[in-house]
């Protein structure tokens, strides 16, 4: 059987793969780069992929990511390896991780809370659970669902 690719390679940039299935547009909606004119974008939906059965996988040319891109991937994605591209060689892969606390990404959905009343404090969320995602906020300990937290990012 040949195998070719589906995707070309990209030069330089960061390719997301493992995303689960359907989720890739959340994910290039969160790093606000659909409409960035410099930053070139292949995403490939609900490909076969032995370890997840289907999966999704975005590659951005160009681009590399942060801190905050990789937390906010973390939450709808937390199983997604990172490929660092450079001169169409992989420089560096690694799994997106869920931190134990989610700071200045979120906002909490209690209106009462500190962080919501113009105090000069940022969110901040520890994870209760992973699968079902359920956060806790460290002020009012309100807790968030993973449907409340995909509607903010």
């Amino acid at each position: 059987m040949e195998t070719t690719l589906k995707v070309s390679k990209i030069k330089d940039g960061t390719v997301i793969d493992h995303v689960p299935a359907g989720k890739a547009l959340r994910v290039v909606s969160i790093l606000k780069i659909e409409n960035n004119p410099d930053v070139s974008t292949t995403i490939a939906m609900r490909v076969q992929s032995e370890k997840l059965g289907r999966k999704d996988v975005i590659k951005i040319e160009n681009k590399y990511l942060n801190r905050d891109d990789l937390d906010r991937i973390s939450l709808v994605a937390p199983d997604a390896t990172i490929s660092i591209v450079s001169n169409y060689q992989i420089k560096e892969k690694f799994t997106v991780k869920l931190t134990k606390t989610i700071v200045g990404i979120l906002k909490c959905p209690n209106q009462g809370c500190i962080t919501n009343v113009k105090e000069p404090v940022n969110s901040e969320f520890s994870v209760v659970s992973e699968k079902p995602l359920i956060l806790r906020c460290f002020y009012c300990e309100r807790n968030m669902t993973e449907k409340e937290v995909l509607s903010q990012l």
